[in-house]
């Protein structure tokens, strides 16, 4: 791998460490804000809803332009996000601006990999830049906690004098700003690549009807339905657990948010974990022999419910994550084969990426409504835990068989 690939590694973790550190900034404003509970999934809502809306057009927009540019335009688009917090902005709005910056950021990251590197050395890129990633999650949740931590952050906020920053909250989000002006250095030397696909057509119209066949077409396959749907669930239940362990640790182990946010780091270890285990013991062919992990996920997230000890919940923690890697990456391949097969790589991530952003955005508003109605925290985990083993059960008793057909 030559310096290129390097930089462009660096680039990808310094922005997703921004990103999910400031998940954590953001609760933590609104905190100060005092805001109802139920803001903070609408929080993030409001961060995915670009991913959604904008589906059909950020695939294109990134082949419009060479890719690091596209991902510098897409950086400055979340530092704008950041400043407009700090200065006054409510973060619903401003979480938002972030948000469009990241979808827009997505497709490129992946796509100048297979243009800049050969096709033997794809693989490894990939398993670099996944890797990179799960680690700028964990840190993300080790940075946000510890820059939002009163204990840690007070006494600095006491001795910087700092525009703008008045409170621990607005101190995190101006370090996570430097964060994002450092990813935004390492896009200008990102090496310029030719241009490889160029749109077949500018024209929305088409860009839409393009991106509803490709919708169709994916969930009309038996196996891309089962890999699809397992997905999107993964995603959802992902992005809501994070939320839920917040106000769990709240509640049954008196942590203060920042001590919380750390908590969640253990989760994106058990998903690493299970990763890996998944890598070593499954095969393509037997993906679909995977889920009753899934149905397991949801046990052991009802079994939160009686925990008071840290070490118990962090031992519960890891082992979520690693049902919910093993179960998600062999479905995950299966999908990006079906998807290959069917309509090509790129088309195929894109239906996915709105597969799995709309269902973070169902989950987190039906959080968002048990947090509005005050129901309690253990309701919404027993809620949350049968949830997760109903669906995945019925995906199981409908499709346990189709794999097998499919590869005769």
């Amino acid at each position: 791998m030559n310096s290129g690939f390097y930089i462009i590694l660096a680039a990808q973790f310094l922005s997703a460490l921004a990103d999910n550190a400031l998940l954590f900034a953001a609760i933590a404003l609104l905190t100060d804000l005092n805001s109802p509970a139920w803001h903070t999934p609408v929080l993030q809502q409001s961060f995915i809803v670009s991913y959604i809306v904008l589906a059909p057009f950020v695939g294109a927009f990134a082949d419009s332009l060479p890719k690091g540019r596209v991902m510098f335009i897409s950086n400055i688009i979340k530092l704008a996000g950041c400043v407009a917090m700090l200065v006054g902005v409510h973060p619903l709005i401003a979480y938002c601006l972030v948000g469009l910056g990241a979808a827009a950021y997505s497709p490129a990251k992946y796509g100048i990999l297979t243009e800049y590197l050969p096709p033997d050395q794809l693989v490894k890129a990939n398993s670099w830049m996944e890797g990179l990633t799960v680690a700028a999650i964990v840190l993300g949740a080790l940075v946000g906690g510890m820059l939002i931590s009163p204990k840690v952050v007070a006494p600095l906020l006491q001795t910087l004098d700092i525009p703008l920053v008045g409170s621990i909250a607005e101190l995190a989000i101006a370090f996570i700003v430097l964060i994002y002006i450092a990813a935004a250095i390492f896009n200008l030397y990102i090496p310029r690549v030719a241009i490889d696909h160029k749109p077949l057509s500018r024209s929305p119209v088409f860009l839409v009807k393009d991106f509803w066949h490709c919708f169709k077409l994916l969930w009309k396959d038996p196996l891309g339905q089962v890999s699809l749907a397992v997905t999107t669930l993964f995603w959802g239940a992902g992005a809501t657990l994070r939320l839920l362990v917040l106000a769990w640790a709240a509640v049954a182990l008196h942590y203060d948010i920042g001590e919380a946010a750390k908590l969640t780091a253990w989760v994106a270890i058990g998903i690493a974990i299970g990763s890996v285990l998944a890598a070593k013991f499954i095969k393509l062919e037997h993906s679909v022999k995977v889920l009753p992990v899934g149905i397991a996920m949801g046990v052991a997230v009802l079994m939160m419910i009686p925990v008071t000890n840290s070490t118990v919940a962090i031992l519960l923690l890891i082992a979520i994550g690693a049902m919910g890697g093993y179960f998600v990456v062999p479905m995950n391949a299966l999908l990006q084969h079906r998807g290959h097969l069917l309509m090509g790589a790129g088309r195929s991530i894109a239906v996915q990426n709105f597969n799995e952003n709309l269902s973070i955005f169902a989950m987190l508003g039906l959080y968002a409504v048990m947090q509005k109605l005050e129901l309690s925290i253990y309701l919404i985990i027993a809620v949350f835990g049968l949830l997760l083993s109903g669906i995945m059960a019925a995906l199981y008793k409908r499709h346990g068989h189709d794999q097998d057909r499919g590869q005769k």
